[in-house]
């Protein structure tokens, strides 16, 4: 960081315009500042968002190809319908989804997946306390995949207006973290949210459907989406019969 010019966010929770991020690396738009409450839902309205290396100062990142996923672009796999059609055939299923009830632990189990490329994690104990406050506050939420009682996958991210925006997700079981994004779109679409930012390009999130868009689109999704009416999350378990 010292050979490149990057804006340090002071008390203020404003942050500069993200047509200012670096090209080098792409996206980099700031250092600094906090965690705060006020300041991450500022970010996630402009299509901002935290990520470091443990031995990093705090980075603000605004990319300028987003990767999201749209409901109509979702690519379920052949396995995958087979798999969800034999849960809703059992009602004895081993298999739950469920929204809201092990918010931290979700986050812990992120946290601790290995992923390639990266030498730790960047979900740090700062990270998963203010997101835990965020959750506590209605503003980020976790799709959680059970099986024989056991948690074995999920995702959780951060929801405003007719947003979602995903953060991190994790599989200890085979389809576990597939299962329960699939669940989420269609959850979604069902509150006419069509759209989930993914944030950045993966191999597994092109494989179901997942498309880059430029920072402009993305922006103006947000201008038009965050400010409309919130999405509703039932708490506890969840119906399969939601997908279609």
């Amino acid at each position: 960081m010292s050979n490149i010019f990057l804006p340090q966010l002071g008390p203020s929770i404003a942050f500069p315009d993200v047509e200012s991020a670096l090209t080098d690396p792409d996206g980099l738009l700031a250092w600094g500042g906090d965690l705060s409450f006020q300041r991450l839902l500022n970010a996630y309205a402009h299509g901002i968002f935290p990520w470091c290396n443990p031995d990093e100062p705090l980075l603000w990142w605004s990319p300028s190809l987003r990767m999201v996923l749209q409901f109509q672009h979702l690519n379920v796999s052949h396995s995958m319908h087979k798999l969800i059609k034999k849960i809703k055939r059992d009602p004895n299923s081993p298999w739950e989804i469920r929204i809201d009830t092990a918010f931290e632990k979700v986050m812990r189990s992120c946290a601790a997946t290995p992923r390639q490329g990266q030498k730790g994690t960047w979900i740090a104990e700062d990270i998963i306390q203010a997101y835990s406050h965020l959750h506590q506050q209605g503003y980020a939420h976790s799709v959680e995949t059970w099986y024989d009682k056991q948690l074995v996958g999920g995702l959780y991210g951060v929801s405003l207006g007719k947003m979602f925006f995903g953060e991190s997700m994790f599989s200890h079981l085979s389809n576990a973290s597939k299962l329960a994004l699939i669940f989420l779109m269609h959850y979604l679409a069902k509150q006419d949210v069509f759209l989930i930012d993914c944030q950045q390009e993966t191999a597994h999130l092109t494989s179901m459907g997942g498309a880059c868009i430029s920072r402009q689109l993305f922006s103006e999704h947000l201008r038009i989406h965050t400010p409309q009416e919130k999405i509703i999350w039932q708490i506890g378990k969840q119906s399969f019969d939601i997908i279609t």
